[in-house]
């Protein structure tokens, strides 16, 4: 049976605010911990060990970091496949909740490609229930998304394009999957970048189990560019994102010396991580300290909003 101390610990790591500690501890009771004792949702105990997390962003605001990331790749891909980005009661929750900029049906041309994309979109829309359910009512609302302006300018930063010219992700599947690709590679960093800071084990179990799927994504759109043969693109978006995020040069293409690169791994075999600053700067598109810009023109939602 879990001690008094651990979970006091993980309620207040699970949330944002002291009625998302109760509601936290009420589900938990469900799994065993209610023998702890109801005495543990007094005023006393829900303030006891707000200092620790004060020093550090709590589980419930770095999952709702992740919730932003969930949406933006949610309304990509449902908007890809469904032609309609996520229904009203999936997006609502604290501050504001902001429209999508952009998005439509891609005209895929390619079964194989068309069912992936089929596949990666219903992953995309588990990973928002989720996310939302394990948060409850701490969970944010969308922000603002831009799937339009975004990738055009992406795509001029990473010299596809000409300084007038417009990207469309939506127009062809080769566009579809160079937009996958800039998102998927920064969701499996994303995930493996935040996991040292989630300290409650049954969150960072699911976070785990969410990276590995994100890793899937990622490998199957690698492996498809690479099918076409995309290989001058796909390293053009990944040295833009090594220039954004400000780090070393640990982002990689899908081809190395001549062969397949699908895994963009260190010489240790392990994906390296980006801390949630480092991610902003690439979604923010912006490689300063900012709070806002590129896909979340009025940045993310939660207190985790600035890039490093």
């Amino acid at each position: 049976m879990f001690g008094k101390r651990l979970v006091v610990d993980m309620i207040d790591r699970s949330s944002e605010n002291p009625a998302d500690r109760r509601r936290f501890l009420r589900a938990a009771g469900a799994a065993g911990m209610g023998a702890v004792g109801a005495g543990i949702v007094g005023s006393s105990v829900l303030s006891a060990g707000s200092a620790q997390a004060a020093a550090a962003p709590s589980d419930g605001a770095v999952l709702n970091f992740a919730l932003n990331l969930e949406y933006l790749e949610a309304e990509f891909y449902s908007f890809a496949v469904h032609g309609h980005g996520l229904a009203d009661k999936l997006t609502s929750g604290k501050q504001t909740r902001g429209g999508v900029v952009g998005g439509k049906k891609v005209p895929f041309a390619t079964k194989r490609i068309h069912q992936y994309a089929t596949e990666i979109a219903a992953d995309e829309l588990a990973h928002v229930k989720f996310l939302r359910s394990a948060l409850g009512s701490a969970a944010v609302s969308r922000p603002k998304i831009d799937i339009k302006n975004s990738f055009t300018a992406a795509a001029r930063a990473a010299g596809l394009i000409g300084a007038k010219d417009a990207f469309d992700p939506f127009a062809n599947e080769n566009n579809f999957l160079l937009g996958a690709f800039l998102f998927e590679d920064v969701g499996v960093t994303a995930y493996k970048g935040a996991a040292p800071l989630i300290s409650n084990k049954t969150y960072l179990e699911a976070a785990a189990g969410i990276l590995a799927v994100e890793a899937y994504h990622a490998a199957t759109i690698r492996t498809a560019l690479y099918e076409k043969e995309m290989y001058q693109a796909a390293g053009a978006i990944s040295m833009a994102r090594d220039a954004l995020d400000g780090g070393k040069d640990g982002d990689q293409g899908i081809r190395w010396k001549g062969m397949a690169n699908i895994v963009p791994a260190a010489p240790s075999g392990i994906v390296y991580s980006r801390s949630p600053g480092k991610v902003l700067n690439v979604v923010y598109l912006n490689t300063k300290s900012v709070k806002k810009g590129g896909f979340f023109p009025n940045g993310v939602h939660g207190d985790v909003n600035t890039s490093a």
